[in-house]
Parts: C-alpha cells; structure tokens; sequence
C-alpha cells in the first residue's frame, strides 16, 4: 500500500471512530512512521508525528532547566527567564534524568511537578543524562574506563542495572490527568564524540558503545516495559560528513531522533554559522531518508556577549531551506555569568524579542498539544513521504 493512501485510511479512521479501534502496533503502521519501540503510547507515537510535521516550516525553541530557576529566582511558580521577557515559556523543556535517579525525595518531586506541568500546558520534555562515573563513583567527567565494565559480560553490569531500573520505574510512574503515560525524548550517552564524560570516544570502543546502546533500549523497552520514550542520538559537533556522524550510530531501528549538541561552532575557535548549517543538513538529510526526526539538541553562547546573537548568528544557523530541525535548545540560565538566554535586563532582550517574531519561530504560545492528532496533520504532503 503507498504510504499517502495508508495515511488516508487512517485519517478516515480517525474521524469515523477512536484512535483506540487500533492496537498500538497498528497505529504506527497506518501512520507510515516505525519508532524504536512498537508498542509506544498514542500521545508518544503523536508526538512523533507532530515533530515531523513541524521540523518541515518551524523551529521550536527551547532551553534546559527553564522552569526549575533562573537569574535571580528559583523554585518560583509557572516562571522562566524566558517568559519574563517574551511573556510565553519556550515549548521544549530539557532536564537531567540523574535529577530523577540521584536526588533526594524533594528535589524528585520539585521536577516531577515542573514535567508534568510543561506536559499539560502542551511542552515537550526532553532528557539528557549526566550519569556518574558508575566504576569510581566519581562524577560524569570522571573519564575513568565504565563503558565495558558495565555491559552484560562488565563486572559493574547489575548496578548499571540499578540504574536503569530507577530510570524505568520514573518513566512509568509520570502520567497525565487521563493517567497516560508522559512522552519523553531520552537522549543518554550524549556528545560521545568528546572527551569529557567517561561514554567519550576516547574511552570505548564503537563497538563497546553500539552494544551499552543496543542493551539500555532493550532493557528499557522489553525488560521494563517503558512505552513513552523516543530515543535520542546527540553527538558533538566534530563530524563533516554523514559517515563520521554515523560512525558510532546504533542503527535505525535503536534510534528515533537525530541530533547534534553544538557550542563550539558558535565561538571562534568553531567553524560559524556555515559550519552549523553544513552539519544540520547532514543531520537533516539523514533523518529525512529514514523517516526520523532531527534537532539541535543543545546549544547556546555563555552570557550572550553579542546584543544581535539572535538574529545575526543563531536564527541564520537554523533557519535555511536544507535544514529541517524540530527544536533547538539552549542550556541554562545559572547565574548571571552562566547563561544561555536573555533575562529582564540583559542587552540582548529587544533581538530575542525580534527572533520571537519570525514566523519560523515557535515558543510555548504558539505550539499546538504535540500529543493529539487532528486532521491537520493528516495531509497528503505528510503522508507523502517517505
């Protein structure tokens, strides 16, 4: 059956009955998109498409923490620096698993509430995680070889498990009003194409990596029955072609979302706006032949030293017709020399408020529910590819 007519199918099914007439299996096949997990949840397979859908005209924007603290304020109620300046909360909202696994009972109720608030008010929440050193115990820049010590045949295996099962049971416990079952985007083994965290390059194999990445997603799928995950690839920046961003790929079907982490770029040690583009077309490309969806999944300027950053280096980065990304995030807003986005005050307040206009542009405000599907999203165009 060509992929347009399936989708017609389904469109027809969507109107004339529930979502529900479908298994979970069926639902993917209809829609012409496979994710690394079968039986994923409606609002997760929903969110899937919707990403696709909007990574073809739009960028949503988001930062890492945004709701958790910022310049001058923490803990405060339905704030972020974002928001205090633009009047709307960006639509992606980053955090860090090991706040879930490593944390007292306090702090993993203060995230859970701002996860499930970003979720209702129609955000997407996307985890990186920060996992420490699990041989020495000491923290992620530990380099201290772990990989293969935590792989089935590693003597550490059984407390990487450990780990794993505080993920899972996170994951299965955070649900929505209707008790379904939070979508999140999990991105672990983040920027392994560095060498700063102990998963770094210089500090395992490919093929130790591809097999610590092959176990995390099948234990978290098969063993522990986690259904609302995307699964996330994020390296560095350091690649200039499809084939060394691929180098340490786990293959298509462990991997939902493509992504590159990229600060350095931006400096001028890096290689510019030119260098930014060159690699999100290469990530966009690839995503698009495999019906995957694609993001910058971290980036920024410390301090934002450069009033016109927004719209004279960040917006022409992103925004070109070969580039096809769903979000861009932007780190965190610390403390007032460690920050990523404009708060009340700082000098590149107006050119934010200006990137906030471009069309291309999507915060909080203008992001419609990522969990439903209407028939917007059931055109041919969509269904027509591949």
């Amino acid at each position: 059956m060509k992929p347009k007519y399936a989708g017609l199918i389904f469109m027809c099914a969507i109107i004339v009955s529930s979502c529900s007439t479908f298994s979970r299996h069926e639902y993917q096949i209809y829609s012409n998109v496979k994710l690394v997990d079968g039986e994923a949840t409606k609002e997760t397979v929903n969110l899937f498409y919707n990403l696709k859908k909007i990574q073809k005209k739009s960028v949503i924007i988001g930062q890492h923490h945004a709701t958790a603290y910022g310049i001058g304020w923490q803990h405060d109620k339905d704030r972020s620096d974002i928001k205090d300046i633009a009047g709307t909360h960006p639509g992606v909202y980053g955090w860090d698993i090991t706040d879930i696994t490593n944390s007292e009972p306090e702090k993993i109720e203060f995230y859970t509430s701002l996860i499930k608030e970003a979720y209702a008010r129609g955000g997407i929440n996307v985890f990186c995680w920060h996992y420490n050193n699990p041989v020495t115990g000491g923290l992620f820049y530990d380099t201290t070889v772990a990989v293969k010590h935590i792989l089935p045949s590693g003597s550490r295996h059984e407390i990487y498990k450990t780990e794993l099962n505080k993920i899972a049971d996170f994951a299965n416990s955070l649900t929505g009003p209707d008790n379904e079952p939070i979508p999140l985007i999990f991105r672990p083994f983040h920027e392994f194409d560095g060498n700063w965290f102990w998963w770094g390059k210089p500090f395992c194999s490919r093929e130790e990596f591809i097999e610590l990445w092959h176990f995390t997603v099948k234990y978290l799928r098969d063993e522990k029955n986690v259904r609302n995950f995307i699964y996330a690839f994020s390296p560095d920046r350091f690649f200039q072609t499809e084939a060394e961003f691929l180098e340490r790929y786990p293959g298509d079907d462990f991997v939902d979302l493509l992504g590159m982490d990229n600060y350095g770029d931006f400096q001028n040690y890096g290689q510019g706006i030119e260098g930014i583009r060159k690699k999100l077309t290469i990530i966009s490309n690839y995503a698009q032949k495999t019906n995957k969806v694609a993001a910058l999944t971290e980036t920024g300027v410390e301090s934002i030293p450069d009033s016109l950053w927004w719209t004279a280096k960040f917006l022409p980065a992103i925004k070109k017709d070969s580039i096809k990304i769903a979000f861009a995030m932007l780190w965190r807003n610390d403390n007032p020399k460690h920050h990523y986005a404009p708060y009340p005050g700082h000098k590149s307040v107006p050119d934010f408020l200006k990137l906030k206009e471009d069309p291309y542009i999507i915060f909080q405000d203008r992001l419609k529910n990522p969990y439903e599907i209407d028939s917007q999203f059931f055109t041919s165009d969509y269904f027509s590819e591949k």
